[in-house]
């Protein structure tokens, strides 16, 4: 509450991706009054429940939800969870939030678990970006595999990173060749900061020769994303940049406080929120699909249920069965 014992007015962002689910409630200045980082572990619902769970508890019920936004791979399914009065695809989101945070940012770098994405700005504008999906020596999960190939826990990765001199060479456009040449270096001898150092150099190749090529990157350069927390990546990046790489203090939700900052400037235009109050955290919910057979399209379409209420289905090109109930998923604008 406030000084004058009011609710505080808050905005909710929700990011729900493949490894990681965050969550961030925002004040009326943008500032991060509480955030939250789980793994999804293969399921959105449970994560996003007890996401909101943790979030509810560190607001104490001190506040008035003025609206509440999802993006992620996963955000139309957690916007009917929730009860989004927006879904926003990641792109947008991350954008919005290292703008907000580096004013005048021209390049963002963002890699996470199971992706990575590079997106150009001009004046707040995006103007290119590129994604990555199919390659995993190109996102955090390389990463992942190696540390325990090597038997050392990846948060420590950055520490050694920054005591190597020259780091080893190893090939980066393969996760399985980078890790043959990473057992090769093993025994010939190679430091272990060298070759920490050398895995974090691959990564970063393996990022700018897929998503980079023939796109021309300029400072100010905001990281984010979890793999950001490594410090050896920062110095990877500015070493094959040669510019300053900026690592924002909620480098990690990046995405929910895009997306919560867009409910706000939404907000203007919204009557009550949509949002289903924290207690969304105690329901039970079922996802299930089916082929429509309406035309030669057959598209399958993802039904979300809670109790006997079917709250929303969507996934069809034509739009029919996400008119055919009138959930808040049907009535957030989306993009």
């Amino acid at each position: 509450m406030n000084d004058n014992g009011d609710k505080i007015d808050v905005f909710l962002g929700v990011d729900v991706g493949s490894v990681s689910t965050n969550l961030v409630a925002l004040d009326l200045s943008g500032e991060v009054l509480a955030s939250v980082y789980l793994r999804t572990r293969g399921q959105p619902i449970q994560a996003v429940q007890e996401g909101m769970r943790e979030v509810g508890k560190k607001l104490d019920g001190q506040v008035n939800v003025r609206g509440a936004a999802a993006t992620g791979s996963a955000r139309y399914l957690t916007g009917v969870v929730i009860g989004a009065d927006l879904v926003k695809n990641e792109i947008t989101a991350h954008a919005v939030a290292a703008s907000h945070i580096v004013p005048g940012v021209r390049t963002v770098l963002e890699i996470g678990g199971q992706d990575s994405k590079l997106i150009l700005l001009r004046d707040g504008i995006v103007t290119d970006f590129a994604m990555n999906t199919v390659c995993a020596a190109g996102t955090g999960s390389f990463l992942d595999h190696q540390s325990a190939r090597l038997g050392i826990p990846v948060e420590e990765f950055g520490d050694l990173a920054l005591k190597a001199n020259e780091g080893a060479q190893i090939a980066g456009r393969c996760s399985v060749f980078a890790e043959s040449d990473m057992v090769h270096k093993q025994q010939v001898g190679y430091p272990v900061e060298e070759i920490v150092l050398g895995l974090c150099r691959s990564l970063v190749r393996n990022f700018l020769n897929n998503l980079a090529k023939g796109k021309k990157l300029e400072a100010p350069v905001v990281f984010q994303g979890g793999v950001a927390a490594n410090i050896g990546m920062k110095r990877a990046f500015e070493d094959a940049l040669d510019l300053e790489v900026n690592i924002p203090r909620y480098h990690n939700v990046m995405g929910a406080i895009g997306v919560a900052l867009l409910v706000m400037d939404e907000a203007r235009y919204m009557g009550e929120s949509n949002f289903r109050g924290f207690s969304l955290a105690d329901f039970e919910y079922l996802t299930s699909s089916f082929n429509c057979s309406g035309c030669s399209n057959n598209c399958e379409i993802i039904k979300i249920k809670s109790g006997r209420e079917t709250l929303a289905c969507w996934g069809g090109r034509c739009g029919k069965w996400e008119l055919e109930f009138d959930s808040p998923a049907g009535r957030v604008p989306r993009g």
